[in-house]
């Protein structure tokens, strides 16, 4: 009974970092086309710190569910 409340409980966790992910990477999405929108000529550079910003977390939150997997498959 109690490995099924670890995988339970290890579920739960990659969910909140897959949530995470996603929340953080549409805000990062959405101020970046504003900003773009404000300035037009800057596009350039705010989309690559857009896709740097972006991967970083992305890289983040897959740091996460691969801990969570690690600790469920152990």
């Amino acid at each position: 009974m109690e490995i099924h409340l670890y995988v339970g409980l290890s579920a739960i966790g990659a969910g909140i970092a897959v949530l995470g992910a996603g929340l953080g990477i549409g805000k990062i999405g959405s101020s970046a086309l504003e900003a773009i929108a404000r300035q037009p000529e800057a596009s350039n550079k705010i989309q690559t710190a857009m896709i740097i910003s972006a991967a970083l977390l992305e890289g983040a939150s897959l740091f996460g569910i691969v801990t969570v997997l690690l600790a469920v498959l152990k």
